[in-house]
């Protein structure tokens, strides 16, 4: 099934494309646009389109007789995000089954554990950042890539802030707010500095977001997760 909400988003026919492909593992353009009712020209465009923005790859299968090898197409690994995998309705039922079975300081031990191990391979990265602002700036692009939709800001009365407009984890926030302090203690720890976390309701001024601020004059001492 395709990821609901997204087919709405993109071309119909790079979603049957890319429907096709999952289904069969690859095809040659001539069995796509068959089986798809289009034009082989037509149908070439499209799967290089897909190439270029890196949901479809292109390989070349050696053909049996003799002959040149045949240009095959399928799915690229970006493509798997498009389909449903198992979200946040499955973690909030382990983190409540864990504190069933092992009690109720269980969910809080295994963020603890989640945001530990985020912390340590986002680490080297940003320690080869030359200023906090770009330690920073690295940090939000790292958490885009978690799920995390925002944009930094620096202006000079407000100093630099992330402006997240989004998290994949706001459910879990919600079931287990506890969970906000482990995360902006593993950012603090990360980028060597105060981050004060604070949340804007939507409004007139815009939709709702949560801003970090991010001390950028002098080090505060940060302990360790």
């Amino acid at each position: 099934m395709f990821l609901p909400g997204f087919r709405e988003l993109v071309k119909e026919g790079w979603v049957k494309v890319i429907e096709e492909l999952k289904v069969s593992g690859g095809l040659p353009v001539s069995e796509l646009s068959r089986r798809l009712g289009t034009s082989y020209m037509g149908m070439k465009d499209q799967c290089d389109k897909l190439v270029k923005m890196g949901y479809v790859e292109r390989w070349r299968l050696p053909r049996q007789e003799v002959g040149r090898p045949e240009i095959m197409y399928r799915m690229a690994p970006k493509a798997d995000a498009i389909f449903p995998q198992a979200g946040v309705g499955l973690s909030l039922e382990l983190l409540d089954a864990a504190r069933t079975l092992f009690g109720d300081t269980a969910p809080e031990r295994l963020l603890l554990q989640y945001f530990s191990q985020l912390r340590e391979r986002w680490r080297p990265k940003l320690t080869k950042t030359r200023s906090l602002v770009e330690r920073a700036t690295m940090l939000s692009g790292l958490r885009e890539k978690e799920g995390c939709f925002g944009r930094c800001r620096y202006d000079p009365a407000k100093g630099f802030r992330i402006e997240e407009y989004h998290h994949p984890l706001h459910a879990i926030f919600a079931a287990y707010p506890g969970a906000i302090h482990l995360e902006l203690r593993m950012m603090e720890e990360l980028l060597g500095t105060r981050v004060v976390r604070r949340e804007v309701p939507g409004g007139r001024g815009g939709p709702a977001r949560v801003d970090y601020e991010v001390a950028t004059l002098g080090k505060t001492e940060v302990t360790q997760i």
